[in-house]
């Protein structure tokens, strides 16, 4: 049934077989209101650009049910098909919810410029959503990714009716890791803005084009003029070939055809330093968290997440010091997967996958409507520990790694045993401090890189694939010329544990302390940890699961504000700081570390010339060292948590 309210104002009620509710959604126990849509109502900025908003209330006969709480998402994804599981879910419980394109982006007016005007355009939006007459004055957010970081970048900038956030995977902290990477560029964000935020090229698996409403609507919206469109959707189907083709130079590509985007993403790939470009651009929570509201946030992220590092070890952790009711939970999920039981190739069973909206609603009812359900009084940290299951193929042809959730008080943990683990000349990695050796040499190519294979991405399209991986080339993999094991590459240096002969529970921060050199300027080094799994009748050669990742550039070594060339084969002290896990490496399998130069294409390749960032001329093949001995202990240090005994009362 619909009722016309007005210009723009629809009553859709909610029964039963209603087709405005989403493929395979539930009509709520005990519903009791029908949605009141209103759709683009464009809400002024205080610069008086105009913002595609939808309303959604609920109501009974087409009548709005009196002032409610508002949920509000602020997104670049557009609002029109993204905003159903939301409205379907809290509406019917007496919420209001709000949807808006961001600035520049879909049906709202302005230049799209990320992040940065998603502060004060967010405190606007819940300004106006205060004054309107159905409204309590209580806001809550919610958002994934970009739209995490608008949740961030509101709570900057102040905005009196934030009342509670639920950022999941957001966005932040972009001159550290996400965008720039300890100086390296994360090429994801390439691929996002060629496919015009997701919204154009190819999906990984994809063998054609896939033309889609967002996708055309993005193009208009990006294009300098409308006979450019065509151009800009075929753009995002050639990210592998631009990849190949770097360095990005303005003008040089169908992208100048958007020119927001061009200058953004060519200023980005230049910009090393962790300045002012990026810590202002919004949503950098660390160095504005004096300036961050004291409202109760709920943070969510995964093991194998693109922002797992910002979310826990950085913006949770000093949140956790600063502001009242904050709470983590750490998933065994990729980017976007709370909803699934796996990441890549590993399934860790049915009660990894948690419900999203329930969780929200429950956060949402104690802190909006004041409803006393003890959420407050819940251990302020859950984690999935992953590992201690059987390695057998599931009938999706999955590994089962398994695991369980755990309650803890803090993050990182506080019973955490810092465990430095050595690289030794021999390939061994062992708590034994190493002796006299010579550093172990290779020789990085940058026009032949390490292929990515898994790890913490997100936005990949057909770039690489995400999670957790066999560390292993195939005939599908683009880069692969072979279908070796990475560790046979003679740039890949492996050191490794005996089978361990019981289980290591590994929880927490992963920090690689590296002494290496190069016989250049400039060039990266990566880190890489491993759960290497002995045969078994499903895979008789093992196999070879990533855990976690990282790099540094090596003109970053001494911060991410400066950069400072090397001194060629002087070796210097680097920090390769991965991103954080919870795993139990099993008994009889090896914790393998590998170090390279290069992971391509999750980061850009160095060309070891030391050129400015983004612009070079130049390639050259850098024979690079990494050394191992007492005057130079090259380490990983490895959280080991240690087993409890049953009487601590405590889930193993």
């Amino acid at each position: 049934m619909t009722r016309t309210l007005g210009a723009s104002l629809l009553a859709l009620a909610l029964t039963a077989g209603n087709t405005t509710r989403g493929a395979g959604e539930q009509a709520p126990a005990g519903e009791r209101f029908e949605v009141i849509a209103h759709q683009n109502v464009m809400v002024p900025a205080r610069d008086g650009v105009r913002l595609a908003t939808d309303v959604y209330l609920p109501g009974r006969g087409g009548v709005v049910a009196g002032r409610v709480p508002a949920i509000v998402e602020r997104t670049p994804y557009n609002k029109d098909t993204t905003a159903g599981g939301v409205v379907n879910y809290f509406v019917p419980r007496g919420y209001a919810v709000v949807f808006q394109d961001v600035r520049g982006r879909y049906r709202s007016e302005g230049r799209w410029r990320p992040i940065q005007d998603d502060g004060p355009d967010g405190a606007d939006l819940l300004a106006w959503i205060a004054k309107q007459s159905w409204s309590t004055g209580k806001v809550g957010t919610v958002g994934t990714s970009y739209a995490g970081a608008t949740q961030h970048a509101l709570a900057i900038t102040n905005a009196p009716a934030l009342t509670a956030m639920v950022p999941v995977d957001a966005m932040s902290n972009t001159g550290y890791y996400g965008v720039r990477h300890n100086g390296a560029f994360e090429l994801r964000w390439l691929n996002w803005v060629f496919t015009l935020g997701n919204a154009t090229g190819l999906r990984a698996g994809a063998t054609g084009v896939a033309p889609s409403p967002n996708g055309r609507l993005a193009a208009t919206r990006a294009a300098v003029t409308p006979e450019a469109v065509p151009a800009l959707e075929d753009l995002g189907t050639r990210v592998r070939e631009y990849v190949r083709g770097l360095p990005l130079r303005p003008g040089t590509t169908p992208l100048k055809l958007a020119p927001d985007y061009e200058a953004w993403l060519v200023e980005a790939m230049r910009h090393g330093d962790n300045d002012a470009f990026w810590m202002d651009m919004g949503a950098s929570v660390v160095e504005h968290v004096a300036n961050y509201q004291d409202v109760p946030a709920y943070h969510v992220t995964g093991w194998y997440d693109s922002w797992g590092t910002q979310v826990a070890n950085m913006n949770y952790l000093q949140l956790a010091k600063a502001r009242r009711n904050q709470r983590l939970i750490v998933g065994p999920w990729t980017h976007g997967g709370q909803n699934v039981s796996y990441a890549g190739i590993a399934e860790f069973g049915p009660e990894a996958a948690i419900d999203m909206n329930a969780l929200r609603a429950r956060w949402f009812d104690r802190w909006l409507k004041g409803e006393q359900n003890g959420v407050e009084n819940e251990a302020p940290v859950r984690l999935f520990v992953m590992g201690g299951g059987e390695a057998r193929k599931t009938p999706e042809g999955r590994l089962f790694v398994g695991g369980a959730w755990r309650d803890e008080r803090e993050w990182p943990l506080a019973r955490t045993q810092a465990t430095p683990y050595y690289l030794h000349a021999d390939g061994t990695l062992s708590p034994q401090v190493p002796a006299a050796a010579p550093p172990t040499r290779y020789q990085f190519d940058p026009r032949n890189p390490v292929p990515t294979i898994g790890g913490n991405v997100s936005s990949e399209g057909i770039l690489m694939p995400r999670g957790a991986q066999d560390q292993r080339c195939t005939p599908d993999h683009w880069l692969c010329r072979d279908t070796l094991p990475l560790s046979a590459r003679p740039d890949v240096v492996v050191f490794q544990t005996p089978p361990l002969e019981q289980d290591v529970e590994v929880t927490g921060r992963l920090v690689v302390t590296l002494w290496a050199s190069s016989d250049g300027p400039d060039t990266d080094f990566t880190a890489k940890l491993v759960d290497v799994y002995p045969p078994s009748r499903d895979y008789p050669a093992g196999v070879d699961l990533n855990v976690a990742d990282s790099i540094v550039r090596a003109r970053y070594r001494n911060g991410a504000t400066t950069a400072t060339m090397l001194q060629p084969g002087t070796p210097v002290e680097m920090t390769v700081e991965m991103y954080p896990t919870s795993l139990v490496f099993r008994r009889g399998h090896r914790i393998r570390l590998d170090i390279s130069s290069s992971n391509f294409p999750r980061f850009d390749v160095n060309p070891n010339t030391g050129e400015p960032l983004n612009q070079q001329r130049q390639w050259r093949v850098a024979t690079n060292a990494v050394y191992h001995d007492a005057g130079h202990p090259s380490r990983i240090v490895l959280p080991i948590i240690p087993a409890r005994q049953p009487s601590d009362g405590a889930q193993r």
